[in-house]
């Protein structure tokens, strides 16, 4: 398995731009870490590195290529629990992310439902969530079939922090094979979800992992957010039983790549893939 990145390491600035400071870190994969339909004026100025779902996926390749990259994954992070609407990221674009994702051989594309922000969503029941979540990734699922590719359900929100939840919205789907985890142990955590267990019950379904790891100060706040982007500290030095999650996946062949969550100095993103990469391979 091997660690790579998010392309997030410097805020305001290009993919290039990242892909540049991940090589010159030692790292060789990294995710297409953020997505949007369309133009951005933003992404055009080089100050966002955002993607669109409307570009040549094999112009994006190459971009890759050329600083020696992998693409591990493809991230289509949705509101699946606010009604369907053109202007909320949903079932299109995690549609078109999969089209973009079989065209240039990305096995794995990354999707949540996250926190519920109208006062409509708010007021579902958590049947109503588990439904609502299913139904716009119905379409997807059979797409994704067809075309190999895997959707991954990552932890980042009310239902997918939960380990039942997870697992609820997979039976309303018919458990199809197309549908996996992305197992993120930060936001499992963070969400009152026990990691490790998660990797027990889910091993079979997941196909990558997002690390992060958070220190004492997050106890308080565990069970009343959901998620986080990045953690501060080294992998390994925190609350969260990173060690033990590895024991329970390192034998699990499919999964070939995993993604640091980690915001700091090259230093620091270092010091956490050897931590991984070597309790990993022990």
């Amino acid at each position: 398995m091997k660690v790579g990145v998010f392309l997030a390491l410097e805020p305001y600035t290009s993919v290039e731009h990242n892909l540049r400071l991940a090589k010159e870190a030692g790292f060789t994969c990294a995710d297409i870490t953020d997505t949007h339909f369309g133009g951005s004026m933003f992404a055009s100025a080089g100050l966002s590195a955002s993607v669109s779902l409307d570009s040549n996926p094999f112009d994006v390749k190459r971009l890759f290529e050329k600083y020696g990259m992998e693409i591990m994954t493809i991230s289509a992070h949705a509101s699946l629990l606010e009604a369907s609407h053109p202007a909320e990221y949903q079932t299109r674009e995690i549609m078109q992310a999969i089209r973009f994702a079989a065209a240039i051989g990305i096995r794995d594309v990354v999707t949540t439902e996250t926190y519920p922000k109208s006062a409509w969503a708010k007021s579902l029941s958590y049947d109503q969530c588990i439904f609502t979540c299913a139904e716009k990734l119905y379409q997807p699922c059979r797409m994704a079939e067809d075309y190999g590719v895997n959707v991954i359900f990552e932890p980042h929100g009310p239902i997918t922090d939960s380990i039942t939840g997870i697992g609820d919205v997979m039976e309303l789907l018919g458990n199809p094979k197309s549908l996996g985890v992305n197992m993120d142990t930060g936001n499992s955590w963070l969400g009152g979800t026990d990691p490790v267990e998660l990797a027990k019950v889910y091993k079979d379904k997941i196909f990558h992992i997002h690390w992060k790891d958070l220190g004492p100060e997050w106890l308080p706040k565990r069970g009343t957010i959901y998620g986080c982007g990045f953690s501060t500290i080294p992998v390994g030095t925190g609350e969260i039983d990173i060690a033990g999650v590895i024991e329970v996946l390192k034998d699990r062949k499919e999964i070939h790549y995993s993604t640091l969550e980690v915001a700091g100095p090259p230093e620091l993103l270092q010091q956490s893939a050897k931590y991984i990469t070597d309790l990993w391979n022990s």
